[in-house]
């Protein structure tokens, strides 16, 4: 199977980026792969002349079919279009017959936003339908109502002209986003969307020598939930390790001064992120907006360690109440600290048990063999149903002859 692999990095790696090149490695030991990138960078004239050739990047459409006329893939998978690339590629390459997978790493096909969140709340206003005029005067895209306006065009145009539906399959990363999706104004059909999750890399786990610290890893931000975390360890006798950066640090090291139980450790390595995850107690993953999927609490699984989470979008997907973690409701402190209490008061055993289900949990989603497996499997299923579609035009178009 030949592959073909697109996308567009960020000027700020992040996680799709690595998704994306943890695909290409994966993939590469089982199959002949290629790749075609773009990139968000460069000069700030350059950047401008890309973004407004969002629409329809002509120059991105040529370096599609160039690169499918010399390596003849059967089957193209985009992760992200957004901005360089544009939808334009989506058309060039069912133009040339290439069936088309796309992943969902986040929103944005359903709003500007990228994350329907905005000024500290679900903004999910867009799922109506017709043009997201709200999202433009609330300037949800890098706070300009003119950049919102440009993304919020290109969307609506490749919606009313069918792009999104010349998609063959899409992957959305969790039941809750395929369920958003399916029940958008994009009008694709059920089995166009299908449920496939991230991988991370095996790095073992430990059921015993646990410290009693909790762990929060992940950017300092208000969408995070920073703010609930820190208000409900002020009010719990419980010990917390906060890895990150970001723009609330500075209230991280107030919270720091206030309370001696909160230790703030700065940004770490990959490899000294992993023997934290085996030293604490449990992950606390309080976001405040759906995610698509954190790849943290995958790292936390593979560890075998528990999840206390939002009750929330993309991680009630993953976590599974009184199993694999806790659940508390979004946004409230009262209740992180209820679930911080709940888990306190369980005995080693439970714990363990806890531990062994994080780590089922794993091994049983989302390990690089499993990925591997669902991945190919989708890229057949799409393949052989555009070779049959195919042959069905073939001979309707020869029995009008």
């Amino acid at each position: 199977m030949k592959i073909l692999l697109i996308h567009t990095s960020y000027a700020e790696r992040g996680g799709e980026d690595s998704v994306f090149s943890n695909e290409v490695d994966l993939l590469s030991e089982v199959a002949e792969v290629d790749t075609l990138t773009f990139t968000n960078t460069g000069s700030t004239l350059n950047v401008i002349k890309k973004f407004l050739l969002a629409p329809w990047n002509f120059e991105a459409s040529a370096r599609l079919r160039k690169k499918v006329k010399e390596f003849k893939p059967d089957v193209i998978h985009i992760h992200n279009w957004h901005f360089a690339a544009s939808p334009a590629i989506i058309r060039a390459a069912k133009g040339m017959n290439i069936p088309v997978v796309m992943t969902l790493h986040n929103y944005r096909l359903l709003c500007p936003s990228a994350n329907l969140f905005f000024n500290g709340q679900i903004f999910t206003d867009s799922l109506k339908k017709g043009f997201p005029w709200k999202a433009v005067f609330k300037k949800v895209y890098r706070n300009s109502a003119v950049q919102t306006f440009w993304l919020s065009f290109v969307l609506q145009l490749h919606r009313s002209i069918g792009t999104w539906r010349k998609v063959d399959q899409y992957i959305a990363l969790t039941d809750f986003g395929k369920g958003l999706f399916l029940n958008s104004p994009l009008r694709l059909n059920q089995d166009q969307v299908v449920t496939k999750g991230n991988f991370v890399s095996d790095n073992g786990y430990a059921l015993e020598g646990r410290e009693k610290h909790f762990l929060y890893v992940g950017r300092l931000t208000k969408d995070k939930g920073i703010e609930v975390l820190l208000e409900a360890f002020s009010k719990v006798d419980a010990h917390l390790k906060i890895i990150g950066d970001g723009p609330l640090k500075e209230k991280v090291l107030a919270a720091v001064k206030d309370n001696p139980r909160i230790k703030y450790e700065g940004l770490k390595k990959h490899s000294e992120i992993s023997v934290e995850m085996k030293r604490a107690t449990a992950l606390i993953f309080p976001s405040v907006w759906y995610e698509g999927m954190p790849m943290t609490i995958l790292e936390a699984f593979s560890s075998a360690t528990p999840v206390i989470a939002s009750d929330l979008g993309a991680m009630k997907s993953l976590i599974t109440d009184c199993y694999n973690g806790l659940l508390f409701d979004a946004g409230s402190d009262p209740s992180l600290k209820l679930a911080l209490e709940k888990w306190q008061r369980l005995d080693q055993g439970e714990k363990e048990s806890y531990r062994l289900n994080a780590r089922r949990t794993f091994e049983q989603h989302y390990t690089p063999e499993r990925n591997l497996n669902s991945i190919l499997s989708i890229y057949k299923k799409t393949i052989d149903q555009t070779y049959n579609l195919n042959n069905c035009n073939n001979i309707k178009q020869l029995a009008l002859k």
